[in-house]
């Protein structure tokens, strides 16, 4: 075996090695999530009396990003105002991304009102933590990108009737997989989200990441059509271009549906979200039309290399839910180009 190979050999290892760790201690992360929310929801003499302070604060959420953080951003509000005993309140940007969508009933806060109060600013990472459920400030402004299903799964019924379609768009929805349902007797709708974009720069280039590739698509699908008899795969995305490319259509059972406009992407997110079963790559677009659908999910697992700062915000067992289904990225092109700089 040659310096190079024996270098490499070691490398990879290393990498085997720190991938276990991080997992682990995702696992870990976890599993006191989940520990912490049991306690809050048990009544027991041992735990800290629950908050009865309803009406006598104000609780918000800084809106940033696009529909995939507006949606956990929203859902965590409502789960921790509603665990530390408060009342929230959306800001406009929030309404105006969300509204046109879904009948969420939050009330809105006026810009003057927003301005006059002085808030107590809490910036939340993406699981939930013990600091979370004993908030004493009465005007709380959360901050942060956090979508993480620790904090709202106890919850679920109550995040998905805020998150209802109107009806326009169900109907239309409702008409667009009838029609491309046809004839078939025994259809399973596959809702396929394939995340391109920024992210073809930001993973590889900052977070030390992939996005998904053919291959991976490949697979996911070829479960699916294992599965079901009839799978109708709705492919929606940000890089159509590239799917067309790439994902073979040839069998008949392939749409490429929607229109990818990040702007005003209602229309994507409601053909994923009426699906049986979804197939998503990497982001919180994805992330949530996997969640609503709440049949069986394939994830991208793995995309980043052990060391990847991404690792700090985002742990894959508080974003991927247990029975959802991870295949591992293919990160060898990362390492080859890495490998080529150093």
């Amino acid at each position: 075996m040659s310096w190079k190979h024996y270098i490499i050999g070691i490398f990879l290892l290393g990498v085997f090695s720190l991938s276990v760790i991080f997992q682990l201690s995702n696992k870990r992360v976890v599993e006191r999530s989940k520990e912490l929310l049991d306690a809050s929801l048990m009544p027991s003499n041992t735990n800290k009396p629950c908050k009865t302070k309803k009406g006598k604060g104000i609780w918000t959420v800084y809106s940033s990003g696009r529909l995939g953080n507006q949606l956990g951003q929203f859902a965590t509000l409502y789960a921790l105002a509603k665990l530390n005993g408060y009342e929230a309140y959306i800001q406009q940007e929030t309404f105006d991304w969300l509204a046109p969508i879904f009948k969420i009933s939050l009330p809105v806060l006026h810009k003057n009102v927003v301005d006059k109060i002085p808030w107590k600013y809490h910036n939340v990472h993406d699981w939930m933590s013990e600091e979370y459920m004993y908030i004493e400030e009465k005007y709380v402004m959360i901050t942060g990108y956090p979508s993480s299903w620790t904090f709202y799964h106890h919850i679920r019924e109550e995040i998905l009737r805020e998150f209802t379609f109107h009806d326009f768009i169900r109907d239309e929805t409702n008409k667009y997989l009838e029609q491309v349902k046809g004839t078939r007797k025994n259809a399973t709708f596959i809702g396929v989200h394939v995340r391109r974009g920024d992210f073809l720069n930001v993973m590889p280039n900052i977070w030390k990441g992939v996005v998904a590739d053919k291959t991976y698509l490949e697979k996911a699908m070829s479960y699916f059509r294992n599965k079901y008899q009839e799978p109708i795969f709705l492919v929606t995305s940000n890089g159509m271009e590239w799917c067309k490319e790439n994902i073979d259509a040839s069998r008949g059972d392939v749409h490429f549906s929607g229109d990818g406009v990040e702007s005003s992407p209602g229309k994507d997110f409601a053909i994923l979200a009426h699906c049986n079963h979804t197939i998503m790559t990497v982001g919180t677009f994805g992330y949530w039309a996997s969640y609503m659908v709440g049949g069986e999910t394939i994830y991208l697992a793995n995309f980043t290399l052990p060391e990847s700062e991404f690792l700090k915000v985002f742990h894959y067992d508080a974003v991927f839910l247990p029975e959802w289904k991870g295949i591992p990225a293919d990160l060898s092109p990362l390492l080859q180009k890495l490998n080529k700089t150093n």
